[in-house]
């Protein structure tokens, strides 16, 4: 299998290759050059793989939540490029490739990213011992202060919503806070890590289909709101 996947939902710029039995990858923190690197990224790793983008049996990508202009990157380039190519796409909730960023053991992850505006972007994941997750609540949108986690034995959080909102966090982890990054960002190698168990499972889906996740309609706040 070939697949190429994209991951743009926050300020890392991120892009895999799925080629046979390897994961080839390449990543850095591009805030507002995404649009500019994600392509000649991938070119490069279709190069260093020695295939062109005919080979390609479907394109995944990272659906969101995250920042509204690089999701709908990611998932137009993502579109675009499986129409053209006439493959599928896999779309990969943006959190759930942020959670398998967690140390590898038996704790509980929470992926928070920072919404801005005051909110975390978050969901709770178990490792299914297979290479996958097993989603513990629903994706939302909140405050730090009104996040609600199921009861775990241990956790593991990792995302930029742990920078911003950290002390907010750890009192809702009661005492069971087994480690914490906030210096984490989705990638596309877990992207592709995901979509291969879909894709093999027949999700995936026409290009037309693959939407985006933003979680919220409001992208910005208003003068009034920042106080102008």
């Amino acid at each position: 299998m070939n697949l190429l996947a994209i991951e743009t939902a926050t300020e890392a710029c991120s892009v895999a290759l799925v080629h046979g039995e390897t994961v080839i990858a390449r990543t850095e923190l591009a805030p507002r050059r995404q649009a500019e690197r994600v392509l000649p990224m991938a070119d490069e790793l279709l190069a260093e793989a020695g295939i062109g983008k005919h080979a390609l049996d479907g394109i995944a990508v990272g659906r969101g939540p995250g920042a509204f202009t690089g999701v709908r990157l990611a998932v137009s380039l993502a579109q675009g490029m499986a129409m053209a190519l006439g493959v599928p796409v896999v779309t990969v909730s943006s959190l759930a490739a942020l959670a398998l960023e967690a140390p590898e053991d038996d704790a509980d992850i929470l992926a928070v990213i920072d919404a801005r505006m005051g909110e975390i972007y978050a969901a709770s994941y178990r490792r299914d011992g297979g290479g996958g997750l097993i989603a513990l609540d629903e994706e939302r949108v909140c405050k730090a202060e009104s996040l609600v986690l199921p009861q775990a034995a241990a956790w593991r959080v990792v995302g930029t919503g742990w920078a911003t909102y950290a002390e907010t966090l750890r009192s809702k982890l009661d005492g069971s806070l087994r480690s914490a990054d906030g210096a984490c960002y989705p990638q596309a190698r877990h992207v592709a890590t995901l979509a291969v168990t879909e894709f093999k499972a027949g999700r995936a889906q026409a290009p037309e289909l693959a939407l985006p996740v933003y979680l919220r309609d409001k992208v910005a706040l208003t003068l009034a709101e920042q106080g102008r």
